[in-house]
């Protein structure tokens, strides 16, 4: 079954950017800046560290094929918790599903380590309410300045600078309070440190697994736990910095959203972010048959598995009517 326009969700208002309290008023606390800015830098800097490790181990040719597969699969897992879960699912509702495949995909995306479900949506509703106008938590183009230095600045902040403020961070009870009242969705949120040990856990496991040794498993954690995290972590900062700055603007979508066609392979099809922008509810980001999309691909396997319903999908109408 398939639908062309969705319910609104009542948890994803449009705050009116006029009004300069709607800013301040919707601002999540933090209860400890300094110890969450360190958590958060450690999250960051641990598989940066880890590249190295692993070039040295490609250097001494000690990589083997089973580190490989640990990387792919748990990248496979956790992307597409994070674009089919978190995002598609969880803060556009493209689909619906059962409770317990909601929870499922909700706990791969968690595995991920881009924060709890709840955080992450509310973030992400806020974002679409202000994109790149005041307000926007991450975006390129407020606040930053003009020139290259603007610029650079801009696209810093949109990556990975805005993960460590807290002056635009989306209030829960207020973009979010779908999932609070949701109690599997609650639940993943709430345990999310459980959901971060098994998503290094698990690599450790197939890896030793796979290679029949201890080392095996550590390599196992190193390319499927810290790099699959550098690499997923800077693929999904890519969306918020460089897909609202570079690419083509196939339609109108009031904000500076762009398409990154070498992204989408990597982004699960998230980098069609103009499509996205101009049809935030779509199940499919790509929206012309080459635009890979391997999430939109994944949806349409489990709808015909009967697992999700009220899929959303958007008519060459529609498409048509904001067309650039």
């Amino acid at each position: 079954m398939s639908i062309s326009v969705p319910p609104a969700p009542a948890a994803q208002p449009a705050p009116d950017p006029a009004a300069p309290t709607a800013l301040r008023d919707d601002v999540q606390p933090t209860a400890n800046e300094t110890l969450d800015r360190t958590l958060t830098g450690l999250i960051t800097a641990i598989p940066v560290v880890a590249l190295f490790v692993a070039g040295w181990q490609m250097w001494g040719g000690a990589l083997k094929w089973h580190d490989l597969v640990v990387f792919a699969i748990m990248y496979a897992f956790t992307s597409l918790g994070i674009t089919v879960g978190f995002h598609r699912m969880l803060t556009h509702r493209s689909f619906q599903t059962g409770p317990r495949l909601r929870g499922f995909i909700a706990i791969c995306g968690s595995a991920a380590i881009e924060g709890p479900v709840i955080s992450w949506v509310a973030d992400h509703r806020k974002h679409h309410a202000f994109s790149d106008r005041e307000g926007d938590p991450h975006s390129p183009h407020v606040d930053h300045g003009h020139g290259l230095k603007g610029a650079l600045g801009g696209l810093f902040h949109a990556h990975v600078g805005w993960i460590f403020k807290h002056d635009q961070r989306a209030l829960k009870t207020r973009y979010a309070k779908d999932l609070i009242d949701d109690p599997v969705i609650n639940f993943v949120s709430r345990y999310f440190l459980l959901w971060v040990a098994l998503g290094l856990l698990i690599p450790f496991l197939l890896g030793w697994a796979i290679g029949g040794s201890l080392t095996a498993g550590l390599t196992g954690l190193l390319w499927g736990g810290a790099i699959r995290m550098l690499v997923l972590h800077h693929v999904t900062y890519a969306i918020n910095s460089l897909c609202h700055f570079f690419g083509r603007r196939d339609y109108d979508s009031g904000d500076q959203s762009r398409n990154l066609a070498w992204l989408a392979p990597f982004s699960m099809g998230e980098s069609w972010h103009n499509n996205h922008h101009a049809f935030p509810t779509s199940a499919a980001h790509g929206l012309k048959w080459w635009q890979v999309d391997v999430s939109a691909l994944v949806i349409r396997g489990l709808e015909r598995l009967g697992l999700v319903w009220d899929v959303v999908r958007i008519t060459p109408e529609r498409q048509a009517a904001k067309a650039r």
